[in-house]
C-alpha cells in the first residue's frame, strides 16, 4: 500500500519550513482508496513570495486546522504505507521535523518519483513534475496547490509501476541497504558508485553543468555520501540541485586542500562559503618589558606590531611559539604560553633555564630571543614537502620557493629528482593567496620535519 503526498509550506528551508496545506491519496497499487486533504494553519506569517506561488494566504489559513489538530489523520492513513513523493527527501523532511516538534515519531518507508522516472524513463530533459507529466501527458490541474500536484503525482506513479523492469528497479529502491534514496533526486546511481575512496577533491554540478559546490575529502565517496544524510537546509538546497559529481584525485589531504582552494577561487561555487570571506590573521610580535627581558607574544595582525611571523588561527600561533622555545630553550611565560605564573611550568616546554626564575642572565636570553627571531624572519628558504602520490607508483609534492607557495605535482617513484629544475618539470604552478599560505603554514606547524630545504644552487 503506497500513500502519495504533497505539500506547500512557508519556505523557510527545512528545519524552519511551516506546513500551509497537505494532501494524501492512499493507492492501493490499482485505484485510489482514500484521501485527506486540508489546509494547515502554519501559525506563522506567509511570505509573500509563496503566496504568489501558491496562491495560499494568510486569511486561508487562519481558521485551518492546525498540524497538532489533523497529526492523528496523517499517521492513520499513513499507517504501514510507503510514503511516495515527487522529490521525497524534502516532503518527508519536512513532516518528520514538524511531528518532531509536536513530540511525535513520524518514520515510514520511501520512494522518489523523480529517481524511479529517471531510472524507469530515462530520456527526459527535466522530471520537474510540471515538464514531466506535460512529456507524458498525464493531466495535472491546479499546479503548486498540495491536492493538483499529489494527484498528478498518483497518475505518475501508477504509471511508474506498470513500466517495463519497475518490479526489480522498486524492489532495488526499497532494500534498506541501498542507497538511492539519500542519492539527490537527479543525480544518477552509478555517477556516485563510480567515485573513488581515496583523498582528492570533488565537485558538485547542477543539470547545466555549472559547478556549484567544490569540496576535499581523503575518502571521496564517503564525503559525499554525508552531503546526502546532511538535514541542513543548505545542505538539501545543494543535493537537490546536484545533477552531476566530477572528482581529481590528490593522494594526500595537504595537496587536497590547496587543490580545494584553487578550484573556489577559479569557480566561486555558490555553495562554498570558506576562502570567501575575509581571514582573521595574527602576528607573532617582540616587545621589551621594564626589566629589559625581550618577549614573544601573539595577537591579531592589526595588533601586533612589526610581526615577526603570521598565522591564520591562534592554535598555530601557540603551536609555533612552544616549538620556537623547545629549540631555543625560552621560557613559556616570557612566550606568553603561560599567563598569571611566577614561574613556568609547561607540561610541554621544559627546557627554560631559569630567566623567570632570576637564574639566568638577562642578556643571554635576550641573544637566545634574538636567534629566535633571527630564524623566525627567514623567509627566503625554499623547500618541498614530499606526500604521497595517487597511486603507489608516484608521490606527491608541494614545492615553497623564497617563501612563497609555487605549487604542487606529481611525481613517478623511478624518475630521479635531485634538485629543484628536477622537479619543476612536474610542477603545477598554482597561485600563492592568503589561503594557501595558511594551509602551508598550518601544515609544517604540525608536521615540522616534513619541509626538506633545497641547496641554494638548486634555486638560484
Amino acid at each position: 500500500m503506497y500513500t502519495i503526498v504533497d505539500i506547500e509550506t512557508t519556505g523557510n528551508g527545512i528545519k524552519g519550513n511551516k506546513i500551509t496545506e497537505i494532501s494524501i491519496f492512499k493507492y492501493d497499487g490499482y485505484e485510489i482508496v482514500d484521501e485527506f486533504t486540508s489546509l494547515v494553519n502554519p501559525e506563522c506569517e506567509i511570505p509573500y513570495f509563496i503566496t504568489g506561488l501558491t496562491g495560499i494566504d494568510n486569511d486561508m489559513v487562519r481558521a485551518a486546522p492546525k498540524l497538532v489538530d489533523i497529526a492523528d489523520n496523517i499517521l492513520e492513513i499513513t499507517k504501514e504505507t510507503i510514503f511516495v513523493a515527487h522529490s521525497v527527501g524534502f516532503d518527508y523532511n519536512v513532516i518528520k521535523n514538524e511531528f518532531s516538534s509536536l513530540g511525535l515519531d513520524f518514520v515510514r518507508k520511501k520512494l522518489c518519483t523523480v529517481r524511479l522516472s529517471r531510472k524507469l524513463i530515462p530520456g527526459y530533459n527535466s522530471y520537474s513534475l510540471g515538464k514531466l507529466c506535460s512529456a507524458l501527458n498525464i493531466p495535472l490541474t491546479d499546479r503548486h496547490r498540495a491536492r493538483g500536484d499529489a494527484h498528478a503525482t498518483t497518475l505518475l506513479f501508477q504509471k511508474l509501476l506498470r513500466t517495463q523492469g519497475a518490479e526489480d528497479v522498486f524492489k532495488t529502491f526499497l532494500n534498506s541497504r541501498s542507497q538511492e534514496k539519500t542519492l539527490p533526486p537527479a543525480l544518477p546511481k552509478h555517477i556516485y558508485d563510480e567515485l573513488p575512496t581515496t583523498p582528492g577533491i570533488y565537485y558538485f554540478k547542477n543539470a547545466k553543468g555549472k559547478i556549484i559546490y567544490v569540496g576535499k575529502a581523503i575518502n571521496i565517496k564517503k564525503r559525499v555520501l554525508s552531503h546526502f544524510y546532511d538535514k541542513a537546509t543548505k545542505e538539501i538546497q545543494m543535493c537537490a540541485e546536484t545533477a552531476d559529481i566530477d572528482h581529481e584525485l590528490s593522494g594526500s589531504d595537504l595537496v587536497a586542500l590547496l587543490m580545494e582552494s584553487a578550484a573556489i577561487k577559479h569557480h566561486y561555487p555558490e555553495y562554498n562559503r570558506s576562502q570567501k570571506r575575509n581571514v582573521q590573521r595574527y602576528g607573532i610580535f617582540c616587545y621589551e618589558d621594564r626589566n629589559g627581558i625581550f618577549h614573544l607574544a601573539f595577537n591579531k595582525l592589526k595588533l601586533a606590531p612589526n610581526p615577526i611571523a603570521i598565522f591564520y588561527n591562534t592554535t598555530d600561533c601557540r603551536l609555533y611559539l612552544e616549538e620556537v622555545c623547545r629549540t631555543f630553550s625560552l621560557c613559556a611565560k616570557f612566550c606568553h604560553l603561560q599567563e598569571n605564573v611566577e614561574s613556568c611550568s609547561h607540561y610541554r616546554i621544559q627546557q627554560c633555564e631559569g630567566i623567570c626564575r632570576g637564574k639566568e642572565n638577562i642578556e643571554t636570553y635576550n641573544g637566545k630571543v634574538k636567534r629566535a627571531i633571527g630564524q623566525m624572519k627567514d623567509k627566503s628558504q625554499s623547500y618541498v614537502i614530499q606526500e604521497k602520490g595517487r597511486n603507489y607508483n608516484e608521490n606527491a609534492f608541494v614545492m615553497v620557493k623564497n617563501g612563497i607557495y609555487s605549487g604542487y605535482g606529481f611525481v613517478n617513484k623511478d624518475i630521479q629528482v635531485s634538485t629543484s629544475e628536477d622537479l619543476e618539470a612536474f610542477l603545477i604552478p598554482q597561485n600563492n593567496t592568503l589561503e594557501t599560505e595558511r594551509i602551508v603554514q598550518s601544515y609544517l606547524t604540525r608536521n615540522p620535519g616534513k619541509a626538506k630545504q633545497l641547496l641554494p644552487s638548486d634555486t638560484e
